[in-house]
């Protein structure tokens, strides 16, 4: 049985612990709701096997009686037709669950920038400040797991923040969101973090961010050419490859087990919807100048601005 499962504070009558009550009301019926088109797929799926397994035994007598009659061109004609509308009517409603999925991800994200804003926290979201870096390394895995594929209709492209495709040029990042920071660093050089938005000012074009690193403790008021959105759905090589960086294209990556990006180059692109980036980082210690090929999540590979180094 379907169950929904989710923390559920004791609020205080603040407007920000309200909102945080009315976000909870909120995924409790989309909960609820997903669990009906799951039903429906379900449903669907076994009204339309019946079907295919005409289709698979129509075969099988053609290829018995070897030719193929009119009744049976007029029959296969019939069955693939309902076959058709079968398969559109069950990825409307899976495309209606998918929907739903991403309502009750933007609403959890939502809440949680709620709960840290009212200082509420529960015991899988803890506080930055107590946060250890393996929580926090595998924290930043299942975010790139869980990235959503871009499944688009026939003939759509995909868009902005799909993978390689960059942001739109007046897009403002939101709340919540990760993205990679260029900030200055104790030693005085500039390196690329990641981060999480705080705001955005329209006033100064500037954002606040915070170093997604616990041990940076470190808020940043940073203009927007030194921050490059992270993407929201990964590409899928199948079916959007153009969608996807090429091999020996300059980008900046996430370094396995760090939180800041390095450039580096595309040793491969991913091959299947789950699969990594093979990259080379740049580094001097070895004698082409690259480390052996690493894997990046897609979730945290994007287009690097700086030249090519000779």
């Amino acid at each position: 049985m379907f169950q929904a499962s989710f923390w559920v504070p004791r609020y205080k009558g603040t407007p920000d612990t309200m909102a945080l009550v009315s976000a909870d009301s909120r995924i409790a019926e989309l909960l609820t709701e997903l669990h009906q088109l799951i039903k429906q797929t379900q449903e669907e799926r076994s009204r339309s096997e019946h079907n295919l397994v005409n289709i698979q035994k129509t075969h099988e007598r053609m290829q018995t009686e070897n030719k193929i009659s009119p009744y049976y061109r007029t029959k296969l004609r019939g069955l693939y037709t309902t076959a058709k509308a079968d398969a559109e009517a069950e990825c409307n409603i899976l495309r209606k669950a998918l929907d739903k999925i991403a309502e009750i991800k933007s609403l959890l994200e939502e809440r949680r920038i709620a709960a840290k804003i009212a200082g509420l926290y529960n015991d899988s979201e803890p506080p930055r400040k107590t946060m250890r870096r393996g929580v926090l390394m595998t924290l930043l895995q299942q975010s790139a797991m869980t990235l959503p594929l871009w499944i688009g209709k026939p003939g759509d492209k995909p868009p902005p923040l799909c993978g390689a495709i960059p942001a739109s040029g007046d897009y403002v990042a939101k709340p919540g969101d990760k993205v990679a920071a260029r900030v200055k660093a104790v030693d005085g050089d500039e390196q690329w973090i990641l981060a999480e938005v705080v705001s955005y000012s329209h006033a100064t074009n500037k954002y606040e961010v915070d170093d997604i690193d616990e041990e940076g403790k470190e808020r940043h008021t940073l203009s927007r050419r030194r921050i490059i959105p992270l993407p929201q759905w990964k590409a899928n090589p199948e079916t959007d490859p153009e969608a996807l960086f090429q091999k020996e294209q300059l980008v900046l990556a996430l370094y396995p087990q760090t939180t800041c990006f390095y450039r580096a180059l595309i040793h491969t692109p991913p091959q299947r919807p789950q699969d990594d980036y093979s990259v080379l980082f740049e580094d001097t210690s070895y004698a082409d100048g690259y480390s052996p090929p690493l894997n990046v999540a897609q979730r945290y590979v994007v287009a690097c601005k700086e030249p090519k180094k000779k």
